[in-house]
């Protein structure tokens, strides 16, 4: 056990014959005490802020694995952020390119149904156009015919008032 300044001050030596001078030895005893408390108060303040200073190291420690979480919390919602926006990225990407083929298809089919309709209207315009002059050769053949001369003469357009004769 320590010593205490108290200890210090109550200590009592015994006398002897050719001993220390008493009263030198009380004034050395007493400024051992005063140093000796001044030693204990140091101690103390030093002791004390040494648990302050602790308290604060273990507050900043205890923040210090707080963020470290944190920052690893964050990372990893970050990665996952990232790692679902290139998920979703890739579906838009598929659902895109499955769009874009419909529409190539519909096109195509679009482009086929259209081509097949002018063929169609091609053959049908040239049907026409062979009937049609079909119909004008034989027109052209009638006019040219001599029953259209004779025709010519004997039927007359009514004039007014007039009845049509009838040419049988």
């Amino acid at each position: 056990m320590p010593l205490t300044p108290l200890d210090i001050h109550n200590k009592e030596f015994s006398r002897r014959l050719r001993g220390y001078d008493e009263d030198e030895v009380n004034e050395f005893l007493d400024q051992v005490i005063k140093d000796y408390e001044i030693v204990i108060r140091e101690n103390k303040e030093l002791h004390n802020q040494l648990l302050a200073l602790q308290e604060k190291l273990d507050h900043f420690a205890n923040i210090e694995e707080t963020l470290s979480k944190t920052i690893i919390v964050a990372q990893e919602a970050a990665d996952e952020v990232k790692n679902n926006a290139k998920k979703e990225a890739q579906l838009i990407v598929k659902e895109a390119e499955k769009n874009a083929d419909r529409i190539v298809n519909e096109s195509l089919a679009k482009s086929r149904k259209i081509a097949m309709e002018v063929e169609e209207l091609k053959k049908q315009a040239s049907i026409y156009r062979a009937r049609f002059r079909t119909l004008v050769e034989a027109q052209l053949d009638l006019l040219s015919s001599e029953t259209w001369d004779s025709l010519e003469g004997r039927e007359r357009a009514p004039e007014k008032g007039q009845e049509v004769q009838e040419l049988y």
